[in-house]
């Protein structure tokens, strides 16, 4: 079924991409017949489909997308997202490129955020950015608007996604139209993809040059904040999303660590997608069902193969080369602030220039709003190779 969604792509792009980018002035991103044959083969990162999308913001051009990239079995899959092109003429030398790593919006494919109502609202900082002259390019990640289970929380899927977003938006800027030089910001599960994007950016990507990794409240050490989190309604939530998900894309059977009550319960959460403040007050029903005894062992680290993954899906440390900014809301009840300080710790040791700013009062799902500013900031001083800061060793 992916093969056929991949030729299909890759033919309507043929037909209608090319021909609207052209007549907006954007170079034609039609797939090359090698890739409308057999897309299987494509490189990673080609584009293989782009119509156009409504509304966009402040005179920019937008598209939904759909691009090769690489599944955890290191087979050829199609993943989509939305990428979007500030107006005005280009720069010399081409814009630079800020991935979007969005933050959790659901486990199926309905949850694609290039597919929601709320798309650019969802893009925090997005008024900035293209006042700033950035493409952005906004992956939906694996699983989310093209067939399959989305891997949630899974690193690696994540990562080459978000990497694979920017060679996208690169080829579809033409040439001359974008740089190699790219930024990466995300929030939450955003933030856990933008830390992989830093580790897997020099291995998987080189011919990207990676400035900085930007991520608000990152979902860091995975066995800590689930476990912690069970008394709060998002912690439920993702501790069931990450279960559910898990449990078919490594086939970990759930059966070994919830109790049988509880799988309708994880079933429903599962297939409900998360856009807006709205919805997360609509999981709250649900949620309360699961009482933190919906689990059947004390800690998911304590049994394999639960442990294992969770071990692999924990970002470690990022190349000392990578600067960081880090981003956490003193108030946040779901990524837990000591969390993120540890993590922060464990850069500072490994050498990684960070700057960690955290913010009174401010909780999980305002960090990133209110956190955008100083990130558009500092990522704006990597693209222009100013020197990294770091208040590494400060309180």
């Amino acid at each position: 079924m992916l093969e056929r969604v991949m030729q299909a792509a890759a033919s309507r792009s043929g037909r209608v991409a090319g021909a609207l980018m052209v007549a907006l002035g954007l170079a034609s991103a039609a797939p090359s017949a090698e890739a409308r044959q057999a897309p299987g083969r494509a490189a990673p990162g080609t584009l293989l489909d782009a119509q156009p999308l409504p509304n966009a913001p402040d005179g920019a051009t937008a598209y939904r997308v759909l691009y090769r990239s690489t599944g955890l079995r290191g087979e050829p899959i199609a993943v989509s997202g939305a990428i979007i092109v500030p107006a005005g003429p280009v720069p010399p030398g081409g814009r630079p490129v800020v991935a979007w790593a969005h933050p959790t919006t659901g486990v199926v494919d309905k949850c694609a955020p290039s597919l929601a109502r709320v798309l650019y609202r969802s893009i925090q900082g997005l008024s900035e950015m293209l006042a700033r002259g950035y493409i952005v390019a906004a992956t939906d990640y694996p699983g989310l608007g093209t067939p399959g289970v989305h891997p949630y929380l899974v690193g690696i899927s994540e990562g080459r996604a978000v990497l694979d977003s920017v060679r996208a938006a690169r080829q579809l800027a033409g040439p001359g139209g974008a740089t190699n030089a790219f930024a990466v910001w995300g929030h939450s599960q955003g933030g856990h993809a933008a830390l992989f994007t830093g580790i897997l950016a020099r291995g998987y990507a080189p011919d990207l040059s990676l400035a900085g990794v930007a991520a608000a409240a990152p979902a860091t050490e995975l066995a800590t904040l689930m476990m912690a989190d069970l008394d709060t309604s998002g912690g439920k939530n993702l501790t069931a999303m990450t279960l559910w998900s898990w449990s078919q894309v490594y086939g970990a059977p759930m059966t070994q660590v919830v109790v049988p009550s509880a799988l309708p319960v994880i079933d429903e959460l599962a297939n409900e997608c998360i856009e807006t403040v709205v919805d997360v007050l609509e999981r709250r029903g649900p949620s309360k069902a699961l009482d933190r005894g919906f689990l059947s062992v004390d800690n998911l680290a304590d049994r394999e193969p639960w442990r294992g993954l969770l071990a692999r899906n924990t970002p470690g440390t990022l190349p000392p080369r990578v600067p960081v900014f880090l981003a956490q809301g003193a108030a946040d009840t779901l990524v837990l602030p000591r969390v993120t300080q540890d993590y922060r710790e464990r850069l500072c040791r490994a050498g990684s220039p960070v700057a960690f700013d955290l913010a009174p009062g401010v909780g999980h799902l305002s960090i990133a709003r209110d956190a955008a500013p100083a990130a558009l900031d500092w990522i704006g001083d990597r693209f222009a190779g100013e020197p990294a800061p770091s208040n590494c060793g400060a309180p």
